[in-house]
């Protein structure tokens, strides 16, 4: 695992190697507004794939989607006016939509985060991301660095880079909504 440490002087170098790195099929540990995420291009099945044994999911329980803005989310998923007014008044932030995916006739839960390296690297990108909690399914989230590169020096499936901002404030996952059924349906609060 290759460690990058991030600091508002080298934030376009570090965005520019995050870049390369998902383009290539790498997996990465990478802050966010709520907690560290393990983060990967989503359309790549096989880097897709390798996310699901970094973290020991369930195949069939799927991951969430790290979109730029409303536009890019559209390019994968059916949101109507009344959706999309909704998701203009709660994005960007901590909350994951449940909505129609376009690609099957299952779900997409998608969501913009309000932390500016993402969204500069899906722009730089221009991609969505596949992204989850750094942590083992099932198991608390985690924000503290020096636990979370404990946890994976271990493990048989590593990401391939870690981007370290320091410790995070405590703080929750994101809240889920369904708003595939109106009133939405709050599955994670």
């Amino acid at each position: 695992m290759q460690i990058l440490k991030i600091e508002n002087l080298n934030l376009d170098e570090v965005v520019r190697k995050s870049a390369r790195a998902i383009k290539s099929g790498q997996v990465i540990i990478c802050p966010t507004d709520t907690v560290y995420g393990l983060i990967c291009n989503a359309s790549d099945k096989k880097t897709v794939s390798r996310l699901f044994k970094i973290k020991k999911r369930p195949a069939n329980k799927p991951i969430p989607i790290f979109v730029k803005d409303i536009k890019m989310a559209k390019k994968i998923a059916e949101i109507s006016k009344k959706q999309e007014a909704f998701l203009k008044k709660a994005w960007p932030g901590a909350l994951t939509a449940v909505l129609k995916s376009k690609k099957n006739k299952g779900t997409i839960g998608i969501r913009i985060p309000n932390y500016k390296f993402i969204l500069t690297l899906i722009d730089k990108l221009n991609l969505p991301l596949a992204e989850t909690s750094v942590n083992i399914s099932g198991e608390p989230s985690l924000i503290k660095i020096k636990e979370i590169l404990r946890h994976f020096e271990k493990q048989k499936h590593q990401p391939d880079l870690v981007l370290n901002a320091g410790n995070l404030p405590k703080s929750k996952p994101s809240k889920v909504l369904d708003l595939t059924v109106w009133p939405y349906k709050i599955l994670r609060s």
